[in-house]
Formats: C-alpha cells, structure tokens, sequence
C-alpha cells in the first residue's frame, strides 16, 4: 500500500452541515478539526434532482455534491457508487464510515488509496432490515473486513466482534464524540410545559431494538409525579409505533423530531435522567451526548452500553420488570442522581470529547501520509 498526500476524502455520510444523525455529526466535526489542522479536507454530498456533480466551499472544507434521482435505499447505494468512483479519482487517504457499501470500495483498492472504515455497529443484526437487506449488509461487512486498509471500532464490543473473523488488517477502537454542554438555558422547556429536573428524557428511532415500548411501559406502571418526554415521530398507522402510543398516558409527552440543536441540548442538559434502551450497535451517539451534558442513565444492560458508561454513571435493565425496579429507585433517591451525574461527567471528560477523539484518528490517519506531508 502507498503512502498518500495530506487529503482526506470522507464518505458514506448525507453530507455536511450535519442535519441527519450521528455520522453526519461526526464527518463535520472531523473536517473541521482536520482543517484546522492544515489538511485539505473533501466531504461527498448526496443532493436530491438529476444534473452534474457540483463542488463548493463550506468553512474551508471541500465539498463534492452528488444529486441523485432515486428515492429510498437506492438512493444511498447509487450516491455511494458516485462518490467512490469520484474518490478513486484523486490522492488522498478515504475515511469510509460504515460498511453499508464497501463491496464499491475494491474500486479504492485496486488504485491502491488508503482506505480507513469506521465499522459502526453489527447492523446486519438489526430486526428492522427484510432477509435480503440483511444479506447484503452481512456481505459488505466481511468485504469492509479485507477490502480496508485499517479498521476502527467504536467500541470494544464492537472490536470484540471484528476481532472473531479478521486476521491482518489493522484495528483501531475510537469512541464516538460529543460536546460538553455547560450553563445552557432552561428557556426553551417552556414551549413544552416543562421545568429542569421534572422529567425522564428518551431520545431514539422507534424501533423494538430500542426498547421504547418497555420504557414506556414501565414509566406508566405507576402513578409519577415526573413526565417522560420522547423525541422523534410517531404514527398511528405504524404497527410498533402506535402500541407505544397506546401504552402511553398523559404523562408521557411526544415532542416530534427536533432538530434546533438548542433545544435539543436544553432538553438533555435539564433533564432528570436519561433512559437509554439500544440493546445492539456500538457506542451510540445519542449516549455520548447524554454523558456529554453531565446526565445520569438508566441504560439497557449490553456490554456495550456498560462500556460507555461505566459503572457508576447508569443503572441497568434488561427487561420491562427491571426498568420498572430501577426506575423507581431513581426516581425516589435524589441523592443518587448526583453522584450519578458527576460520574458521567468524569467518564465523558476521560473519553469522549471531540479533541481527544479526532487526535486519536488524525495518529490514524498520519500511519499513511508521505514522510513529507507528516508533521
């Protein structure tokens, strides 16, 4: 493998600036630290529409925009097969996160372009995906295994698992990031009726892989003086959505998808606790965020969330009757809470800050830079 010029292309993200999810978050946060850093920095952007691929400057960082006619998972495999044809193209290292399409990464091999995978978690595992998606993402795991020059996992869980099956490819385990939130106003509560420290916060995709029913379940089993606040959206007409609609009371509030970072970090900074029931994946970015404004967790028990965690920030379920247990001893012990608190804010400090984690991958990066470009 040759050594490569101070160019980072990023793919597999919607683009910059962040406004879907986790990965986006992330691909903007490294371009800007690795600007600052004095690399050229290059982020492919999927746009909606038919026309030629455009590129443009966004603080400082260069984006390729790819518009793409196509609707639905589709669209992301031909954006991706777009953008990786685009990055074979030009020198530069490629830092691909996640492995949804990294059968179209021979193509960066076979040029001989560094390539480094961010494997996010075991998705091909998830109920949500049908038999066939499955098979795909199963085969474009074990390609991102051999086809990558180096590997990085976000979690020792997740290396555990690539560990199993990987031979020579180096592996590397950085967390996830987050900001860490201080001194954020409570005014934007009021728009939904809400004080600090009034109420539990839940903030995932309604998926049963979430445990968002069982939460809601186990909030509701008892009379509560708190309010259990839930971000994201929820239909009738969607099977699993509505029997956690129908489980839920006056007391439990659906605020829709939001995504006024303010409030969000209002939201997450107030709150009471977090409750946290991903029971597969890595470490998930919506945790790192929780632990990031300072909150105490009541997570689902798997060995990655503990990780995350660690011992002293959470307390844990498996199931409905254990979140119930473990909900009421929180609710009902303020004391608790505090430490807890203080505990996640030690534990973020020590692991999951945005400095810590792009040094970690900019070391990454710098094993395949010319001895010119090295500094």
């Amino acid at each position: 493998m040759k050594k490569t010029k101070r160019h980072l292309r990023i793919l597999g993200t919607r683009g910059i600036p962040a406004q879907h999810g986790g990965f986006e978050t992330f691909a903007q946060e490294c371009a800007l630290y690795m600007v600052k850093r004095g690399w050229k920095v290059t982020v492919y952007c999927q746009d909606t529409g038919g026309g030629p691929i455009t590129e443009d400057s966004w603080h400082g960082i260069r984006r390729i925009i790819i518009p793409v006619n196509r609707s639905g998972p589709l669209s992301t495999i031909t954006f991706d097969w777009r953008a990786t044809c685009h990055a074979s193209k030009e020198e530069g290292i490629v830092l691909c996160l996640g492995y949804n399409t990294s059968l179209f990464n021979i193509r960066l091999r076979l040029k001989g372009i560094p390539t480094i995978m961010n494997m996010d978690g075991i998705e091909w595992k998830r109920d949500k995906w049908s038999t066939p998606a499955k098979i795909w993402l199963y085969l474009n795991e074990k390609a991102g295994l051999y086809i990558s020059d180096h590997l990085i996992a976000d979690n020792p869980g997740i290396a555990e698992h690539l560990q199993s099956c990987l031979h020579h490819t180096p592996l590397t385990t950085i967390p996830y990031g987050a900001p860490f939130l201080q001194a954020i106003s409570p005014d934007p509560l009021v728009q939904f009726g809400l004080s600090q420290n009034d109420y539990l916060l839940l903030i995932a995709r309604p998926e049963p892989e979430n445990s968002i029913l069982e939460i809601v379940q186990a909030f509701t089993a008892r009379p509560r003086q708190h309010r259990l606040v839930i971000l994201g959206n929820y239909s009738k007409n969607h099977p699993y959505q509505k029997s956690i609609l129908d489980a839920a009371n006056d007391h439990v509030i659906f605020c829709g998808a939001i995504y006024d970072q303010e409030v969000v970090a209002a939201l997450r900074y107030h709150c009471l606790f977090y409750v946290h029931g991903h029971t597969v994946g890595g470490t998930n970015p919506s945790l790192v965020e929780a632990m990031g404004a300072g909150n105490a967790i009541l997570a689902h028990g798997n060995k990655f969330n503990r990780w995350v965690t660690g011992p002293d920030a959470a307390r844990f379920f498996q199931d409905e009757p254990e979140c119930l247990a473990k909900m009421d001893e929180l609710l009902t012990s303020p004391t608790t809470i505090v430490s807890m608190k203080e505990a996640s804010r030690k534990r973020f400090l020590e692991a999951f800050t945005w400095e810590k984690v792009m040094r970690a991958y900019e070391t990454c990066f710098n094993r395949y830079l010319n001895e010119n470009d090295q500094t």
